[in-house]
């Protein structure tokens, strides 16, 4: 049953890989395919980011930052974050 259920989720992937590969590998997001048509309509063309990050993984590499940093303070606080529970009392022998 575990091996049916590993070779439909390697041929599931499979064919979700062949399908953007065929797709050109680009695939548009909600912002172009439908808040700019909405946008142009009610006469708020697009317009450059106010911080652009330009081509590349930056954004990724600023998220993974966060992420490392949240990481950390969370460890660093998780007593605070997630006390110890009272032990129940012992009972009397």
């Amino acid at each position: 049953m575990k091996r049916a259920r590993l070779c439909a989720c390697l041929l599931l992937g499979g064919l979700i890989v062949a399908v953007g590969l065929a797709h050109g590998g680009t695939w548009p997001g909600v912002d172009e395919t439908v808040v700019e048509k909405y946008a142009i309509a009610a006469g708020r063309p697009p317009h450059p980011p106010l911080l652009d990050p330009g081509e590349g993984d930056l954004l990724l590499f600023l998220f993974l930052l966060a992420g490392t940093a949240a990481g950390f303070v969370a460890g660093y606080t998780f007593r605070h974050l997630f006390p110890p529970r009272p032990k129940a009392a012992a009972a009397p022998q």
